[in-house]
């Protein structure tokens, strides 16, 4: 179980709207994964399963999209990511000992945007 490394790629503007299937689409073909996942195609995820890593079911928490021909972090997308590792929507079915490394991923991406993450 592998939560992805932290890249620092630039925000979206604030007011983009999160669409996670169109983004998947644009990622899919930005990496160059329409066969399968690969190591760019993880780069727009928070979280994957590294002993099934070659399935696209286990990638989880989508965060961008590519904007421009560039993987973007949108915003919107971090603050739904949020919600979902602190409960929300059910919650995400990581192993807990992954939950503290998402919300410090996730809190790298709120203190770009300004903001505090809804755990603190």
């Amino acid at each position: 179980m592998t939560v992805s490394t932290f890249r620092d790629l630039p925000l979206a503007d604030r007011s983009r709207r999160w669409n996670s299937a169109a983004a998947e689409k644009r990622v899919r073909t930005w990496a160059g994964a329409e066969d399968g996942p690969n190591a760019r195609y993880r780069q727009a995820h928070l979280w994957y399963d590294a002993n099934e890593k070659d399935n696209f079911t286990a990638h989880k928490l989508p965060i961008a999209d590519v904007i421009d021909g560039e993987l973007t972090v949108v915003p919107r997308a971090v603050i739904a990511a949020a919600g979902i590792v602190d409960g929300a929507r059910g919650g995400v079915d990581v192993p807990d000992a992954d939950l503290p490394k998402l919300r410090r991923h996730l809190a790298r991406y709120y203190k770009k945007m300004d903001e505090t993450p809804p755990w603190q």
